[in-house]
């Protein structure tokens, strides 16, 4: 009998995100875990070369590229919807973590461990799920930017809100990240090609 583990995963590209909202382009959970694992490294490579710290960056990577693997089964919740209450917001985590559970299922025995590791990060790995959470944001409000140059205003409370909340996460590295290379994303491609 074989796995289907990795054929599930494949149809993280369509899953689309933002689906409540009028999207100038469409974006996919495939899409949006790439950027989230990009992210995710450079605030561990941050965070190890400016503050001080000893983050495993690539595993911060490769817990940002399954970080919403779920949603295979679940889909993308509307942010309304999923933090509308304390009760929905719990209710909806235990929804996700039986959906992961449901995929690593999926996998042989003798490598679902290895992966569990990255779905459930826990130990030295605990510190990495603020920090993908962190680019998890990061990505979103990326999203939004790239809306409103898109001239699309459907994302502009939205903006407010992501910014809001990486400010009061408490992760050095996401403001060194918001204040160093997120200006960039303002910019036209002649301007960043310079």
């Amino acid at each position: 009998m074989g796995s289907h583990f990795f054929a599930m995963v494949s149809r993280m590209k369509y899953i689309e995100r933002w689906a409540l909202m009028r999207n100038s382009l469409t974006e996919n959970i495939s899409e949006h875990s790439l950027e989230v694992a990009m992210i995710a490294h450079a605030l561990a490579v941050l965070g190890n070369r400016r503050l001080g710290k000893t983050y495993n960056a690539d595993r911060a990577a490769l817990i940002g590229i399954y970080h919403d693997a779920n949603e295979i089964i679940t889909g993308d919740m509307p942010t309304p919807i999923k933090y509308s209450s304390k009760e929905m917001q719990t209710l909806f985590h235990g929804i996700e973590d039986r959906a992961a559970e449901s995929l690593l299922k999926k996998l042989p025995d003798d490598i679902r461990g290895d992966y569990e590791e990255i779905f459930f990060p826990k130990g030295e790995d605990e510190p990495l799920k603020k920090l993908v959470k962190a680019a998890d944001k990061i990505s979103a409000l990326i999203k939004c930017i790239e809306e409103s140059k898109a001239g699309n205003r459907e994302f502009d409370h939205a903006r407010k809100t992501i910014e809001d909340a990486i400010k009061n996460m408490g992760v050095p590295e996401a403001d060194v990240f918001l204040t160093e290379f997120l200006p960039s994303y303002e910019k036209t491609l002649d301007e960043i090609s310079r």
